[in-house]
């Protein structure tokens, strides 16, 4: 996702002046002194109003934001072995708003490409068409049969620890069910927390507003600790290799085959991106039509709509092979960028700041350590790869389609949205039916 890896070889290998290699060197896919061109461009137009609050606007600034911050995560210490580009693309933003640091040109022209033109969605269309079309089809079945189980377990055990933890703390065991690990396994904002304060308001008779801040923060302080444990995962899968399937989620007793298929890239032909482009639409827009009808949220639909086209190969392979090259192109050079815009919007930092007290995150930090414990052992006995398995299990203490983004990025496993997908959107679904049943029993 970003050139890293190149900028350390031009740094060991060029020779000449000094001037030379700075030209040399790049943020992102950009050369540094072209990226401080546009970058003065696009800050000078925000700073005098004239930078346009609509996509054209917002992409440049997510983009200008995104590659600068992906570079950097990507080379401090320690930081970086833990997902540094995603965390760093995630909360400085968030913390440039909080301090009002970020000019309102700036934070108008992303609202605008995220909310108004919906990148996020177009973003997890073009990832789960183009991961499911691209991906083996017998590890596509198996993945999806073996995966709940892990899911099960780990949100059992995600509410044990949580709620063992809470009263170790002095915490009500109903409080911290409730009001902490209920937002972090929601499945989100939108998904989750807001019909659950929908739900707990008129169950209460509390007002909404008030449950929706005492709710937001345990779901942003969780997905903080996912997106550090999808590092870590990342890392201990680099250092113990037999731990690892390289976003293979299934032992399949061929994984050395599909690891040199996986690896193996074709030709780009930019016809068949457009096509893949087109599909994904065409795939989110089938699950938003079909909602109605079957009760079964969009995301979900467009999920087994994309199952079901590479099971059955209803489609033509190069119309596969052109969604799997759009999806590449997005994760390569959008994910940054749009971790940039989640963070501007999604993630409040006043909110998470005031929160941040040592017996609340601990409270937040067992219950996902917990999951993503039980995910990895699980995994194991399905005969899945501890890593990946964790990795998806610990996305359901995600912030929704937000949080599957950041915490895959962090372990570079963009591949497993689909996993991911089902494991916030279904898992998180059943959890807010869970509690507001829980509730009206237990008023």
């Amino acid at each position: 996702m970003t050139d890293i890896t190149q900028n350390d070889a031009i740094a060991a290998e060029t020779g000449g002046s000094l001037l030379s290699r700075i030209a040399a060197y790049k943020v992102g896919p950009v050369p540094l002194p072209l990226y401080l061109a546009i970058a003065s461009v696009v800050f000078g137009a925000s700073v005098i109003g004239k930078l346009p609050a609509d996509m054209i606007g917002g992409f440049a600034a997510i983009m200008v934001l995104g590659f600068l911050l992906g570079e950097i995560g990507g080379r401090i210490p320690y930081l970086k072995s833990i997902g540094g580009s995603a965390i760093l693309c995630l909360f400085v933003p968030s913390a440039m708003l909080g301090y009002q640091v970020m000019n309102p040109a700036t934070s108008d022209a992303i609202k605008a490409v995220m909310k108004t033109s919906n990148f996020l969605y177009l973003y997890i269309a073009c990832l789960v068409t183009g991961s499911m079309l691209g991906m083996n089809r017998k590890v596509l079945i198996q993945g999806f049969l073996k995966m709940f189980v892990p899911l099960a377990v780990g949100t059992f055990g995600a509410v044990l620890a949580g709620g063992l933890v809470g009263m170790a703390f002095g915490y009500e065991f109903k409080h911290t069910f409730f009001f902490i690990v209920m937002p972090i396994v929601a499945g989100g904002i939108g998904e989750g927390i807001l019909p659950l304060s929908l739900a707990y308001a008129d169950i209460l008779g509390t007002a909404q507003p008030e449950l929706i801040a005492s709710l937001i923060p345990a779901a942003l302080i969780g997905n903080v600790v996912a997106i550090i444990s999808s590092g870590v995962l990342k890392r201990i899968g680099e250092k113990k290799p037999q731990y690892s399937g390289n976003g293979l989620l299934v032992r399949t007793g061929d994984d050395n085959e599909l690891l040199q298929e996986m690896a193996v890239e074709k030709k780009i032909e930019l016809p068949l991106m457009g096509a893949g482009l087109l599909m994904a639409c065409t795939m989110f827009i089938l699950g938003a039509f079909l909602s109605p009808f079957t009760g079964i949220p969009g995301p979900i639909l467009m999920i087994i709509g994309a199952a079901l086209l590479k099971v059955s190969a209803l489609i033509p392979e190069r119309m596969e092979t052109g969604a799997h090259q759009m999806y590449k192109f997005m994760t390569t050079n959008m994910t940054f960028p749009l971790l940039v815009g989640l963070g501007t919007l999604y993630v409040p930092w006043n909110d998470l700041i005031a929160a941040f007290t040592p017996a609340y995150f601990a409270i937040c930090a067992a219950t996902v350590l917990a999951m993503v414990s039980s995910g990895w052992f699980v995994g194991k006995l399905l005969k899945m790869y501890e890593v990946e398995a964790a990795i998806v299990t610990c996305c359901h203490s995600g912030l929704g389609g937000t949080g599957d983004v950041a915490i895959l990025s962090a372990s570079n496993r963009m591949g497993l949205m689909p996993f991911a997908q089902i494991s916030t959107r279904i898992g998180g679904a059943a959890m807010v039916v869970l509690a507001v049943f829980l509730l009206k029993i237990l008023g």
